[in-house]
């Protein structure tokens, strides 16, 4: 038989579109088109994640709603009063020259004008200057105001005990807790089925954690007279993301990697989850990525970058004096600079025996995942020809499994789009040379990140995320912040256009989700639709096992939809195990043949062969 078939059972997180599981973001970013029982349970969402008393039937209530998602104006801190520091030099100081003594180890690189240095005995460097530089605290405007921030009033602190976590593990332990949840089926069970080694966690933070409870208060304490604190260095790490996971939420012994691949990382942890199902070695896998960039100073770095798009530019484009924020993103089309967001995605992933086992939801199969890096480059943040090789790839692999009329009339594609005029041109130009070469003649582009900003880590989770809601409810979002695509866009062969397209879910096969990162990171996944999916498990395992499925499929479908309506109602739990379940080398029976794990019923297996008995 073949490599097993990695299903998607589920899916979760948080964005600036709302709740990821059961397609809640996926339909804010819809909702205009979306029949009144989908919109209607959409703003009930919206109400209870973001703790808002009243109706959500009336008016007012939903308006307040739309406004506090998506791409909006910043309110995490205030854009127009930044603290900031700027120096001021005393000239001469009012005592007169001034000494002070530091370590050689402490010497600036480049000795500022005006310093006289001597060293003494005991090795210190003894300092004298005429002139005294000072910092002296100071208020700016941040020339960026728009970020993609998770709905106003949603506080993951405060749905499990945090203990002055960084923000990006708050909304990763939310994120991961809302995609094990969705799947409907107790961890407890699949620990009875599977091996505690054949469990699974990829994740990752491209940036790491960089708020006062992380790396950023880290950093800033020697300039504020503080001492960092114990946990700061250890929680900003960028695979801390996997590490709650393992630690707080599902309790996992098995593989655990978090795989940087910064705006591709998501992709980058779901290839190693898929090369290790097929290759037989997991079972059930735990998928994600988190961020939280949105803070000053990593605001001001990317703008420094001129990445980002500000708020002078926007009024330029649109011949205005006041700032529109909700479109500041506007992939493929005239734009100036991508929007920094924060989010956490997560999917799980299992073989597709154990799917069918299980009587797991089948939300879609991945096909494949394939990275690239760009080669010998110019700039580490400029973008090469990695990502032809890995959308070929993609490609080429879809036409493998479905033939060529599928890649040809029956696939679309999720685009990186950030936003950005290099990202218009160069993303461009690969989606629209692909599809010639695939004899494709009018392929549908999205851009979700016009509607939730750039998450960096989840980002590619964003897209597949979006891709699931597709098949649900039967439409592509349109890149409804653009008039249509820029003079430079390639786009011979392509859709790019702001309108939502409709689809007959039943004639989509293949999402593709591409993904471009700094440093030369590419990387271009193969979705399959459900209906595709099944039909793989039909042929594979038969009828009568998937109408078992379909019986064993009731029962979790309804537990799901069970916690779905309590994540709505904001009665849902958050899973947070802190301290519970811990084991110890005395807890296991350790045998030369297998190594038997306290609430496991199937041990882990040293049976070995030697890899080279040849």
């Amino acid at each position: 038989m073949s490599s097993p078939v990695p299903v998607i059972v589920g899916f979760g997180g948080i964005n600036p579109a709302g709740r990821v599981s059961f397609d809640h973001a996926y339909r804010r970013t819809v909702i205009d088109v979306l029949g009144k029982s989908a919109a209607d349970d959409t703003y009930a969402s919206l109400a209870g994640l973001m703790n808002v008393d009243g109706d959500s039937t009336e008016e007012s209530v939903r308006q307040h709603l739309l406004d506090n998602t998506l791409i909006r104006r910043i309110d995490c801190f205030d854009p127009d009063s930044i603290q900031w520091q700027r120096s001021a030099r005393l000239a001469p100081p009012p005592s007169g020259p001034v000494s002070f003594t530091i370590s050689r180890r402490d010497l600036p690189d480049e000795v500022p004008a005006g310093w006289s240095l001597r060293e003494r005995e005991d090795g210190r460097i003894e300092v004298t200057t005429e002139r005294l530089e000072v910092l002296i605290p100071d208020r700016r405007t941040s020339k960026v105001t728009s970020a993609g921030q998770t709905p106003a009033g949603f506080e993951p602190g405060k749905l499990y005990p945090s203990r002055n976590h960084p923000r990006g593990l708050q909304l990763n332990v939310y994120g991961a807790s809302d995609a094990v949840q969705s799947v409907g089926i107790p961890w407890e069970q699949l620990k009875k089925l599977v091996r505690p080694d054949e469990f699974a966690a990829y994740s990752g933070s491209a940036m790491g954690q960089l708020d006062s409870y992380s790396n950023g208060g880290m950093m800033q304490a020697p300039m504020m007279g503080r001492r960092p604190t114990a946990k700061q260095a250890a929680l900003g790490l960028p695979e801390m993301p996997v590490d709650f996971v393992n630690a707080y939420v599902i309790g996992s012994l098995g593989q655990t990697a978090g795989v940087i691949g910064a705006c591709a990382t998501f992709l980058y942890n779901l290839k190693a989850a898929v090369d290790e199902i097929r290759a037989g070695r997991c079972r059930v896998a735990v998928v994600g990525g988190a961020e939280a960039p949105i803070v000053p100073e990593v605001v001001e770095a990317y703008r420094t970058m001129g990445a980002l798009a500000e708020d002078e530019a926007l009024m330029a484009l649109d011949g205005a004096n006041a700032v529109d924020n909700r479109r500041a993103c506007r992939p493929f089309a005239e734009n100036c600079g991508f929007t920094l967001a924060e989010a956490a995605v997560y999917v799980v992933v299992t073989d597709d025996a154990l799917a069918l086992e299980l009587g797991a939801d089948i939300h879609a199969a991945v096909g494949d995942v394939f990275v690239n890096a760009d080669g010998y480059k110019k700039s580490i943040p400029g973008p090469g020809i990695g990502n032809y090789v890995t959308l070929a790839k993609a490609m080429a692999c879809a036409r493998a499994i479905l033939g060529e009329d599928a890649v040809r009339h029956r696939s679309y594609v999720h685009a990186h789009g950030t936003g950005t005029p290099q990202n218009r041109v160069t993303e461009s130009h690969i989606l629209n040379e692909m599809a010639k070469v695939f004899g494709i003649d009018r392929w549908t582009v999205a851009a979700v990140k016009a509607y939730i900003g750039h998450t960096l880590a989840p980002a590619s989770g964003d897209q597949t995320s979006s891709a699931l809601g597709t098949w649900r409810y039967g439409w592509i979002p349109g890149i409804a912040t653009i008039d249509g695509p820029a003079s430079d866009v390639h786009h011979s062969n392509l859709r790019i256009a702001p309108e939502h397209v409709e689809i007959d879910p039943a004639a989509l096969d293949i999402a593709f989700i591409n993904s471009k990162g700094f440093g030369g990171n590419n990387a271009t996944g193969v979705i399959l639709s459900p209906h595709v999916t099944r039909e793989l498990l039909s042929t594979r395992h038969g009828k009568q096992a998937m109408r078992r499925h379909a019986q064993r499929n009731d029962a979790v479908h309804g537990r799901a939809l069970d916690y779905d309506a309590a994540a709505t109602r904001g009665d849902a739990t958050t899973i947070y195990q802190y301290g519970q379940g811990v084991l110890d080398g005395d807890d296991l029976q350790i045998s030369t043949g297998e190594i038997s794990v306290p609430g496991y019923d199937q041990p882990i297996s040293l049976a070995t062969s030697n890899p080279y008995s040849d």
